[in-house]
């Protein structure tokens, strides 16, 4: 079978391309579809392990979510990981290829559009509809003989294309119009509406814009989406929005930083701390915004040495240091579990132009960066009794390029099915005030979570009560809130008429 399509566009990044087709995803899975997304080619440093080891855009494995099936590498054949301003490391059908700049990298172009063919040509025999995503904009002129992900895409797969333009940011009628008419007629030909995110206001002083949009245009708006305040979604790249309160009449608020350095890589690690109502989630890129939380996490880096540097040249390495010195309680997760050691070393320069960097020196180990990089996913048990439960499964993923090796016996976090505790999965000192795993998506587990939070409210003197927060559960429920949303703006009868191609 060929599956149908539709593919979501965009007048630029950040636009909420990635939502709505996270979010069209839901509704027509609901509606009984299988239905699958897509993304040729993108640039993130959030991304998802994979049950057979192979990598993908953490939007696209979100999406996947939305459509209650397992991630699969063909659904982001392409992946870039930028580890500098002009560097990325590419990862093709869910492997690492090499390193490459921009020119080396459209060098490949002809290679890398076989393998988006074959990816999608995958997906199309297994599913009904392919809900695909584009990047950026598909006006960008300077790019266009490069493109693989947007217009050809569309092109190659046949597929209509909505144009999503953010009225948030002003001037989005210009913005649609702008990108409009820098398409070739072929590919205007292909639009088949537009749609306007995150609009606030009064719709009617919009509506008289909306009619001379579409008598300029000669295509239809198809919808305009409410700008949400509450709706929890996974974010892609961007520092999100707003920091995360703990909700009001709630236990005590768990005071929590995130350290945001420039190369900060899965930081939706710590969505399962930011969605529970009792934790205050903030991010933190000073020493002075530091304070005194209870929590302080380290999340993963695509560039350790770099984000290392960052922290020592400004001062938040010693702030961090006095914090947990004074009874903080320090979690590091894959690229900050490296910075928590000794030595981060990088001798063949994998992902920095520097070869090495002082850690914090509160493990005692030292990291070495190699080309090889571990993938896979993970399902052990939790056996540090000074933190968790005994014997709580525990599942997550691993993503680094790290050879970490122990100088010291530590605590370990997890062991394997067969006994053996991993260090390398994750260990504590003897209190567990420091914490440190290669393993991420560990907190999505709600029971070894609340467990942790309990662990942390305990050292720092915090009432806890038994009432706990399940993250799963709310996870479910932010997909059908945010399914209901789009597909309530939308002419969602048009949009199945343009999916069967009798628009």
């Amino acid at each position: 079978m060929t599956a149908k399509t539709l593919m979501i566009q965009g007048t630029g990044s950040g636009v909420g391309k990635s939502i709505i087709t996270a979010a069209l995803c839901r509704y027509f899975y609901r509606e009984g579809w299988r239905v699958a997304p897509f993304k040729a080619q993108n640039m993130s440093l959030n991304s998802f392990v994979t049950e057979d080891g192979g990598e993908l855009g953490r939007a696209q494995a979100y999406q996947a979510e939305a459509c209650g099936i397992k991630p699969h590498v063909a659904m982001n054949p392409i992946l870039l990981k930028p580890s500098g301003d002009n560097l990325s490391q590419v990862i093709v059908m869910g492997k690492v290829t090499e390193n490459r700049d921009a020119k080396n990298y459209y060098a490949q172009h002809n290679k890398h559009k076989e393998e988006v063919r074959n990816a999608f040509g995958q997906l199309s025999r297994d599913y009904d509809l392919i809900i695909m995503e584009g990047a950026g904009s598909p006006a960008e002129i300077n790019l266009k003989q490069y493109d693989l992900v947007n217009m050809p895409m569309a092109k190659m797969a046949k597929a209509p294309v909505l144009i999503v333009g953010d009225i948030d940011r002003g001037g989005v009628f210009a913005w649609m119009k702008g990108t409009f008419d820098l398409l070739t007629e072929e590919e205007k030909d292909r639009v088949a509406g537009f749609i306007i995110n995150k609009f606030r206001g009064d719709i009617n002083l919009l509506k008289p814009g909306l009619e001379q949009f579409e008598e300029m245009v000669g295509k239809p708006i198809l919808g305009v989406i409410p700008y949400s305040r509450d709706l929890f979604v996974d974010e892609e790249d961007a520092i999100p929005a707003a920091n995360h309160p703990a909700m009001q009449n709630e236990t005590a608020p768990l005071d929590a930083a995130v350290i945001w350095y420039p190369r900060i890589s899965n930081f939706t690690d710590v969505s399962p701390l930011a969605a529970d109502p009792s934790v205050n989630l903030r991010y933190v890129s000073h020493s002075a915004q530091l304070g005194n939380p209870d929590l302080i996490v380290l999340p993963g880096s695509k560039n350790t040495i770099d984000d290392l540097t960052f922290l020592n040249n400004n001062g938040l390495a010693k702030t961090i240091s006095n914090r947990f010195h004074s009874g903080c309680v320090l979690l590091g997760i894959c690229g900050g579990f490296q910075i928590l050691g000794k030595t981060v070393r990088d001798p063949n320069h994998v992902e920095s132009r520097l070869t090495e960097a002082d850690g914090f020196n509160l493990f005692d180990f030292e990291t070495t960066l190699t080309p090889h990089k571990n993938t896979c996913q993970v399902r052990q048990t939790t056996v540090a009794s000074v933190i968790f439960k005994e014997g709580l499964t525990v599942e997550g993923y691993e993503i680094h390029m790290g050879d970490t090796r122990f100088k010291t016996e530590y605590p370990a976090l997890f062991a394997n099915s067969n006994g053996d505790h991993s260090l390398h999965t994750g260990i504590t000192n003897q209190d567990g005030t420091l914490v440190g795993t290669y393993l991420h998506g560990f907190l999505d587990s709600d029971e070894l979570r609340n467990g942790f939070l309990k662990h942390v409210r305990s050292l720092r003197g915090l009432p806890f009560s038994e009432k706990t927060f399940s993250y799963r559960e709310f996870r479910q429920e932010q997909f059908n809130r945010l399914a209901k949303l789009v597909s309530d703006s939308l002419n969602i009868k048009q949009i199945e008429e343009i999916i069967h191609g009798t628009w």
